[in-house]
């Protein structure tokens, strides 16, 4: 058994703000967005038909599970400001090879570097409990994760709109850019943040199965997770070519329902201040039902005899809801992983997003294949398979009453071995 590192006592100084965490997790988060509406615009560059560029948007999602798990322990492992600003000018340099990739295959391959290195979202993210008391922490997590939230969501709308102005390559020339000029702000604005514990990397990836075996309520969040972002997936990931297959709308269009999400998005505290009061599961149970409804909502509208604007106009009412309910699944899941071991945070995230991820990439892949055999009713008709599902491991979940923070220490060693 490997002995249980030292603790030492430098948690993360009160005064490194939430919303500039925000702020980093938006930055980080939207790298792996920027592809979903411009696919058609790709395909149409390496004259490819219409669902075939969709593995893009996979191949990103699969290159974020795989830097989840690899880069994300690191966390708890090393001084994470500097840590944090290697890996957003890493991106920068990911996203310039993007813009770069002369064929389909060196896009994917691309990608999938720019995917593993956009993990560093989930750095910033522990960080935010470690600034709060116990009974604050949903509300921390869920300002936090409000701006990881618009990132998502309006990384499509700048990816749509500059397309328009300059082409599909000149999105990635911008973000890069950006990801470059955010390092020196990070220098600037966060404290030095030393890990809560002496641990070596090797000992934080051997944890990570202790930690999956021993937290029956981190098993139950991640399959739940995974399971409701594979269903939000299928949405995203067909949108731009549902759009442009009936209402013959472009990019720009495709993007701008991201500023459409963002209305949901801004759930997010809510849903935080909910969890702390009234328990995860309520939360949780709440959201399912929200997202069932969108996709209710988003399926009948397509088959309505109805005109063009109407039809956009129900969609946009669709996505509120779906950003509502698949915000409010998450935030609770993570109030509740985030109070099981708090000098494991970075690790038990770790854990969470490299499974939850791992939905995204599945119902990328499987929408997709969905959309080229069936068209939006294959599409609809998965997603309210994969909520289903949700439901099923929600009923049958081990975690009736989310664990305090205080019980957490009972599961060091176990955590550590």
């Amino acid at each position: 058994m490997t002995p249980k590192p030292t603790l030492t006592s430098a948690p993360a100084p009160s005064h490194a703000p939430l919303s500039f965490l925000g702020l980093a997790c938006a930055v980080g988060v939207s790298t792996i967005y920027y592809n979903q509406p411009l696919l058609v615009e790709m395909g149409r560059s390496y004259h490819l038909p219409d669902g075939q560029t969709g593995f893009v948007s996979v191949a990103t999602q699969v290159g974020y599970a795989c830097g989840l798990l690899l880069f994300v322990p690191l966390g708890d492992v090393l001084e994470r400001r500097a840590l944090m600003m290697r890996m957003y000018g890493a991106v920068a340099v990911a996203l310039l090879l993007v813009a770069a990739a002369p064929s389909l295959s060196w896009l994917i391959a691309a990608s999938v570097i720019a995917g593993m290195l956009a993990s560093v979202t989930h750095i910033v993210l522990p960080i935010a409990p470690d600034l709060v008391g116990d009974a604050q922490r949903g509300r921390a997590i869920g300002i936090v994760m409000t701006g990881l939230l618009l990132g998502i969501l309006l990384a499509r709308t700048f990816a749509g709109w500059v397309s328009n102005l300059g082409g599909w390559r000149s999105v990635f020339v911008t973000a890069a850019i950006l990801n470059a000029a955010f390092v020196p702000i990070l220098w600037r604005v966060m404290p030095r943040l030393p890990p809560r514990q002496r641990l070596h990397y090797s000992q934080a990836m051997r944890s990570l199965w202790t930690l999956w075996r021993t937290q029956p309520p981190l098993r139950e969040s991640c399959v739940l997770g995974a399971l409701v972002f594979a269903s939000f997936s299928c949405f995203w990931t067909t949108l731009a070519l549902l759009l442009h297959s009936h209402y013959n709308l472009g990019p720009g269009v495709a993007g701008s329902f991201g500023v459409v999400g963002a209305a949901g998005a801004l759930v997010a505290p809510i849903a935080g201040r909910l969890s702390d009061k009234r328990g995860p599961r309520w939360v949780i149970t709440s959201g399912i039902a929200i997202l069932a409804l969108s996709y209710i909502l988003l399926w009948s509208e397509e088959k309505a005899q109805v005109s063009e604007i109407v039809h956009v106009i129900a969609l946009a009412i669709g996505v509120i809801v779906l950003d509502v309910g698949a915000q409010m699944i998450q935030v609770a899941n993570q109030t509740r992983i985030f109070g099981l071991d708090p000098s494991a945070r970075s690790r038990l995230n770790t854990v969470y997003m490299t499974v939850y991820f791992s939905g995204a990439a599945a119902g990328s892949a499987l929408s997709t294949i969905a959309w080229v055999h069936w068209k939006w009713n294959g599409v609809c008709g998965l997603a309210l398979g994969l909520i289903a599902l949700a439901v099923v491991r929600h009923i049958t979940g081990h975690s009736r009453l989310t664990p305090h923070a205080s019980t957490a220490g009972a599961n060091d060693t176990a955590i550590h071995a």
